[in-house]
């Protein structure tokens, strides 16, 4: 790694294509801005009003693009050649349906981007750790020198780094299952496949169609690429492509090409050696779930040709994410962690296990099919109290009363008010919902960014 590719995905000609693109959130704004620069014929439709859009109407007129908002109209989408949908929008949506049935290409924006690669890709999915994975090796890269992009899920459309590509970049993306599920030749050089617990359900509505989805990273792949999965996690072993060389990372076994744990060391096995990599006390990320980020960070920098020694020193000084087990602040000898992307219930098994015990825990939001009784165990083992929040605190209570004394605070801001007077010294309260966040916030970042502030004003 790196290798010459059998063939390169090619550009398509947008120049006078009839695009819609469905939804005018961060990605679809990108996305519209970009075809309608390479001369297509843009449309937009959103169901949002135009005074809830903010500048974008005014930034997409001014490009050419033609807007249709209040609502969407079926016929918009039959008169179309190419139809990209934002990822909050489902593939099984009718309109969409309706348009594929009649043969109207249907793309995810990374599709798109896809066709316009240069350099190298590296896609990283997952259940949960994509963003920390994600921007770990986007340092490690950075680091060692290489010119590497950081795109997808984790905050900037892989659509608007087409222009900063170049036959030496690494494209380090984040992959969402909403995003994969309408790819059709999408193919990282480098797969990425962290985890797979139960997320998303009240979308994909089973767990089957989730995993196939997530699965698709790895579809197009071929004998030239490399797939990187976790070797501790039954169900994402199961997924093991055939074609692409596989690579493994595990905490608990040794294998014969990957990353591991040795004793007290982080190690790599590559082209049969074994190569010390960093002690794993010197992870700067808290709970075992970062050890196998860290793991699966090192496999995909290494087959980037990255030395293990450049690797160890990038992740020593590598500073966390946002909104992950971000530490916020120690106010009387209680710590305050916000993980407001602990937006399912496996996230949040993970944010407890980082932690001895004494934790008041921050519930709820939207449910996104979730059964949170397996939360009962460690919220026994761990937690004081839990508080509940938002439109799922009526299910978590059902299926967590017993566990854990339980208060309902209804709103975050509420519930920090509580939980500050509820700690004492030694204690820790954690944001860590198990659920979306759109039922009062606009993401996971607008309440984690919340939960900071109300934070900060305790100190007052």
């Amino acid at each position: 790694m790196p290798v010459p590719r059998e063939e390169m995905p090619g550009s398509i000609e947008l120049r006078k294509m009839r695009v819609l693109v469905v939804g005018l959130a961060r990605t679809g704004v990108a996305t519209a801005l970009f075809c309608a620069k390479h001369n297509a014929i843009v449309t937009a439709t959103e169901a949002r009003l135009e005074k809830e859009l903010g500048d974008a109407p005014e930034k997409l007129r001014q490009a050419g693009v033609a807007l249709e908002l209040g609502g969407h109209q079926e016929k918009t989408y039959l008169t179309q050649d190419l139809i990209i949908p934002s990822p909050g929008v489902p593939a099984d949506d009718p309109f969409l349906l309706s348009a594929r049935s009649k043969k109207i290409t249907v793309w995810a924006e990374i599709e798109l981007a896809y066709r316009f690669l240069e350099g190298e890709m590296i896609g990283i999915t997952g259940s949960n750790g994509k963003t920390t994975t994600t921007t770990l090796v986007h340092h490690i890269l950075k680091s060692a020198g290489r010119n590497a992009l950081l795109a997808g899920n984790v905050g900037t459309p892989l659509i608007s780094c087409v222009e900063a590509m170049s036959a030496t970049s690494w494209s380090v993306v984040e992959l969402s299952s909403f995003q994969l599920e309408l790819t059709d030749k999408f193919r990282p050089d480098i797969g990425v496949f962290l985890n797979l617990t139960p997320d998303h359900l009240d979308r994909h509505k089973t767990m089957e169609a989730y995993t196939a989805a997530k699965a698709r990273i790895f579809a197009k792949q071929t004998e030239l690429d490399a797939a990187v999965l976790n070797l501790d996690d039954a169900p994402t072993v199961a997924l093991a492509p055939k074609k692409p060389q596989v690579f493994w990372f595990s905490r608990k076994k040794r294998m014969e090409q990957g990353a591991c744990v040795r004793g007290e060391d982080v190690v790599m096995v590559h082209h049969g050696k074994e190569e010390f990599v960093m002690k794993v006390a010197d992870i700067p990320l808290a709970g075992g779930h970062n050890v196998e980020n860290v793991l699966a960070a090192v496999t995909a920098a290494r087959l980037a040709e990255v030395d293990a020694g450049a690797i160890g020193s990038a992740v020593k000084n590598f500073a966390g994410v946002e909104h992950r087990l971000e530490f916020v602040a120690e106010i009387r000898g209680v710590r305050y962690y916000n993980d407001s992307k602990a937006t399912n219930v496996d996230a949040t098994l993970k944010a407890l296990d980082a932690f001895p015990g004494e934790i008041l825990i921050i519930l709820g939001g939207k449910d996104k099919g979730s059964n949170y009784t397996v939360l009962q165990k460690p919220l026994r083992e761990k937690a004081k109290l839990a508080l509940l929040i938002g439109a799922a605190a009526d299910k978590i209570e059902g299926q967590i009363s017993g566990s854990v004394a339980i208060e309902r605070a209804e709103t975050l801001d509420r519930a920090v008010e509580i939980a500050s007077h509820a700690a004492q010294a030694g204690d820790v309260v954690l944001l860590a919902p198990a659920c979306a966040s759109f039922d009062q916030f606009e993401n996971y970042e607008q309440r984690g960014r919340v939960f900071k502030k109300l934070v900060e004003q305790l100190k007052g």
